[in-house]
């Protein structure tokens, strides 16, 4: 069995922000089926320890970080984890990186520099019965662990770090190397410098055993000046260590044919009963109940996310006969805009601000056709989701919304092979000819029906995606 240490700022179900944690609470129940053992590490944050009775304190590390620190362990709705509880780092109000005004906490780099520093203890011998054989780290906040190792000077396990948004990188000003507690010399471009700041993310990048992204198409996009975000140097001249690995999904988390999210639960065989999911959808968001083909989008709405141009678009959805559900939140102008769409078009266009869990299943589960108009998307789990309930996707065509599903355009229709639409370049002209081939293949049933059916039938579970991680923590050790 090889013992697996991941490193991670958020876990499904404890604490979530978007998709990275759904990966990270997702992979080790596959990979165990693999003969992988994983353990996570995670910060104390309230909703962490708040979870179970059991944690018992297994180190007590230096309070260089300003405060009383321990590492606890427990097994938590069968995720085995190792905690961080630092109060004066984790135990506030707001989210996991910003307050209740959605403003960064000023302490992030000390923060995640502390969960960084408690997992590269972890993986040279602090807790006396656990050593890892892989570290596996998981983005910028947990990234340092991989510079803590190399400048510890000690034996250490062989590392992996999965990219899961190149955007987000964690710079800081070369001021603070002193709370962090790393030595000046770290301070190079063959160490943690970048561009005069401090990287976290590219620490991880350059001292990392291998690289890992989220889909293999976004993997060789990084490698560019127009994806690498500045990075594509370092990616450029590590492709020998770069791969890319599909996300899944949890298939019993979201499995139609068991819902409880759901007004009605269905199957490949039986899709009539999305027609009630559909009704309790329209009631939802107060929008006309009719047959017009009816689009949703759940999303961050961010500029990455490509919502300035559904904006753009949304003017010849409606135009075109659809209708429009959204659930999401974040640019406050976007908000803005999409509450004014809502009152300009009554009964077309439904909005909710916010962040939903539930919402989102029954959306996927009655929605015709679910929007991905990404400017890029490392993996993207959305149209996962909407392939696994009938939700046909309509995506732009970048990183893994190119890798998980197959345009409807004339050859895949005539192999029976299309799962959704694609379009690109990305823009509202292009997003708007997306609407309307979508709109088109809707009113054709017998072909609509067979790319719902093809899409529920794909095996996007972890099972097949553990085993590419199985095979890639063997290589390493061997």
């Amino acid at each position: 069995m090889i013992k697996v240490l991941a490193v991670a700022s958020e876990i499904y179900p404890l604490v979530k922000t978007g998709g990275l944690a759904d990966v990270v609470g997702a992979l080790p129940a596959a990979l165990h089926t693999h003969d992988v053992a994983v353990t996570t590490m995670v910060p104390g944050y309230p909703a962490v320890l708040n979870a179970s009775e059991e944690w018992a304190i297994v180190a007590t590390l230096p309070s260089f970080f300003g405060g009383r620190t321990t590492i606890k362990r427990a097994t938590v709705g069968g995720l085995d984890l190792f905690a961080l509880d630092a109060p004066h780092l984790f135990d506030r109000p707001g989210g996991p990186y910003g307050d209740l005004r959605g403003q960064d906490w000023p302490d992030n780099p000390q923060r995640y520099g502390a969960l960084s520093s408690a997992a590269a203890e972890l993986c040279t011998g602090l807790v006396h019965d656990y050593l890892p054989d892989i570290v596996h780290v998981h983005d910028w906040q947990a990234a340092m662990t991989l510079a803590y190792l190399h400048y510890s000077g000690l034996p250490r396990p062989k590392s992996v770090i999965t990219v899961h948004n190149l955007a987000f990188q964690g710079q800081y000003p070369p001021t603070i190397l002193g709370s962090l507690a790393l030595p000046q010399r770290a301070f190079a471009l063959e160490g943690i410098e970048y561009y005069g700041m401090i990287g976290f993310l590219k620490a991880g990048l350059y001292f990392a055993d291998r690289i890992t992204t989220v889909s293999p198409r976004y993997a060789s996009e990084i490698k560019t000046a127009e994806a690498g975000m500045g990075l594509e140097g370092l990616l450029a001249g590590r492709a020998a260590s770069l791969s890319g690995i599909v996300n899944g999904i949890d298939s019993q988390e979201w499995n139609p044919a068991v819902d409880p999210k759901l007004a009605a639960n269905f199957s490949t065989g039986t899709l009539g009963p999305r027609a009630r999911n559909r009704e309790a959808l329209e009631k939802r968001f107060g929008i006309d109940h009719d047959a017009s083909p009816l689009f949703c989008l759940v999303s961050r709405l961010t500029w990455q996310k490509g919502i300035d141009i559904m904006l753009e678009a949304l003017p010849h959805l409606v135009e075109s006969g659809a209708r429009l559900v959204l659930l999401g939140s974040g640019d406050r102008e976007m908000e803005a805009a999409f509450r004014q769409a809502a009152d300009l078009y009554p009964g077309r266009v439904g909005v909710v601000i916010g962040y939903d869990e539930a919402l989102s299943h029954l959306m996927f589960g009655g929605a015709d056709m679910t929007l991905v108009p990404s400017r890029f998307e490392p993996c993207g789990l959305t149209q996962l989701y909407g392939l696994r309930y009938g939700c046909v996707p309509v995506v732009a065509r970048v990183g893994g919304l190119s890798d998980t599903l197959v345009d409807a355009n004339d050859a895949a229709l005539t192999l029976d092979a299309a799962t959704g639409v694609q379009f690109h370049p990305v823009n509202a002209p292009m997003l708007q000819d997306a609407i309307t081939r979508a709109i088109a293949l809707y009113r054709d049933k017998p072909v609509w029906r067979a790319m719902q059916k093809r899409g529920m039938q794909l095996d996007l579970s972890w099972t097949s995606r553990a085993g590419a991680y199985a095979r890639l923590y063997r290589e390493l050790l061997a």
